[in-house]
């Protein structure tokens, strides 16, 4: 691992922050392609090619009707351990830390993914960072941890998934950020930089990199016969014969998106 940022003196235990290899940027086009495929589609046909932790378990949406897809950047919280970090000093030790140095690599349309052990007492992003991200271009934030000044932080629209609100701030009780650009586990779902992250209203999944172009190419025919299997059931067809398609009427469907087509 590649350590930046402040320099160990006689007394350090651990040099911080701890940063891995900065992540490849992402292929525009194939982010532009994800951003039209559901977090439930993007799910299932990875679970479908045998990739079945991919749901971040946890982290709801903060405003209802958001939707994100882009480049995971990771953030790795870690306990805190005194003789190594502590919250004292709260933003002026912040301010060294993995926290503040992962926003200066934000490039536009980046996934902020942050593991935070779901804990209730750490905010490990409240108004001016959200702010910095927001002007650096980042496109959401997935936080298995809570975040503060959630008012004004709903004003700035940024989306964001998190598991709750608290009025404490990153490093004030049990956590301290630790490393940036290292994988981490994101509610339980192993995060690797760089990795594709898609987003809405029904959660958040973690898309492989190498996996994104098959889920999307699979995702897009799943998502039209699911529109032509629910115009069918609206107008009185059977579930059975409409989800899944039948031999027959998926020749239906194929006579139906020729059509359209």
């Amino acid at each position: 691992m590649e350590d930046s940022g402040r320099s160990a003196d006689e007394d350090s235990v651990w040099d911080l922050p701890v940063r891995g290899d900065a992540p490849e940027p992402a292929d525009p086009d194939l982010v532009r392609r994800l951003s039209a495929v559901s977090a439930a589609t993007a799910c299932a046909k990875l679970h479908a090619q045998g990739i079945r932790r991919t749901f971040v378990a946890g982290p709801r949406p903060l405003e209802p009707g958001q939707k994100v897809a882009g480049r995971a950047l990771t953030l790795q919280f870690m306990p805190q351990r005194e003789d190594i970090a502590s919250g004292l000093g709260q933003e002026y030790i912040e301010r060294h830390t993995a926290l503040w140095a992962v926003l200066e690599t934000v490039q536009p349309g980046d996934v902020l993914v942050v593991q935070a052990y779901g804990s209730a007492y750490t905010g490990c992003f409240g108004d001016m960072l959200v702010r910095y991200f927001k002007q650096k271009g980042g496109a959401g934030i997935i936080v298995d941890g809570c975040i503060r000044d959630a008012p004004r932080v709903r004003q700035l629209g940024v989306p964001i998934w998190t598991t709750g609100v608290t009025p404490h701030y990153a490093s004030q009780s049990e956590l301290f950020p630790w490393a940036y650009d290292v994988p981490i586990a994101c509610g339980g779902v192993l995060t690797l930089p760089g990795d594709l992250v898609v987003a809405d209203d029904d959660g958040a999944v973690i898309v492989p990199r190498r996996r994104a172009r098959e889920v999307i190419e699979s995702a897009g025919e799943h998502e039209e016969w699911e529109k032509f299997s629910r115009s069918r059931i609206e107008d009185g067809g059977a579930l059975v014969d409409y989800y899944p398609l039948t031999q027959e009427t998926r020749a239906e469907y194929e006579r139906w998106r020729a059509d359209r087509h």
